[in-house]
């Protein structure tokens, strides 16, 4: 599954189910590990704004989990 760089809205979280959210977490965890890899290998990112916008997908992805009650 490729992750896009389209920004997840929180009401479109909030309709995904908490198996779909936790799977969609995981998945951009490891995308920005990967980002930020290959920034400190000395690669340049051809894309600068995609660890910030990870970052806040996944911020957005564990708020709405706060709000259904899962722990992250």
């Amino acid at each position: 599954m490729k992750i896009t760089m389209k920004e997840l809205k929180a009401k479109s979280l909030r309709e995904m189910s908490n198996n779909d959210l936790i799977k969609k977490l995981q998945e951009l965890q490891s995308s920005l590990l990967n980002e930020r890899a290959m920034s400190t290998m000395g690669g340049s990112p051809h894309n600068p704004g995609k660890i910030k916008s990870l970052r806040r997908q996944i911020a957005r992805i564990k708020t709405v989990l706060r709000e259904k009650g899962v722990k992250v």
